[in-house]
């Protein structure tokens, strides 16, 4: 039945538990990304003082922002195990709302990436600016 289901399903519908699975690879990049920034903003302007509270809350909102990325990862995988692998979605609609190509890629072109898929050799380069 399943296999039948998934063989009626349009060229932009996707299994959902796949396509929310990718979206847990992306949260998981971000969180990764911002702690790879955040001792890099920590040494920033050393002369206004280590210990200053805006400098600390600043620091502490990064923190967060992690936690919160990596807490929705995992909330998004754990929701996502116990879903059926027949549940599709047509995806077209929200890629169409990503402007970024390479985003977009990532996320419409069917596979999964591991988690933290950013390497930590690969220097940063440029980038677009929309």
């Amino acid at each position: 039945m399943k296999a039948d289901y998934l063989n009626e399903v349009t060229d932009m519908e996707e299994s959902v538990p796949a396509v929310l699975m990718r979206v847990v690879t992306e949260l998981h990049d971000v969180a990764y990304l911002i702690e790879r920034i955040e001792p890099q903003l920590a040494e920033l302007h050393p002369e206004a003082g280590e210990n200053t509270a805006q400098r600390m809350m600043v620091l502490q909102g990064i923190d967060l922002a992690v936690q919160k990325a990596r807490g929705l990862a995992d909330f998004l995988g754990q929701v996502t195990a116990g879903m059926p692998e027949a549940w599709a979605v047509d995806v077209t609609t929200a890629l169409n709302l990503v402007k970024l190509s390479d985003m977009k890629t990532a996320l419409g072109n069917g596979s999964l990436r591991s988690f933290n898929s950013q390497p930590l050799s690969k220097a940063s380069g440029d980038f677009e600016a929309f």
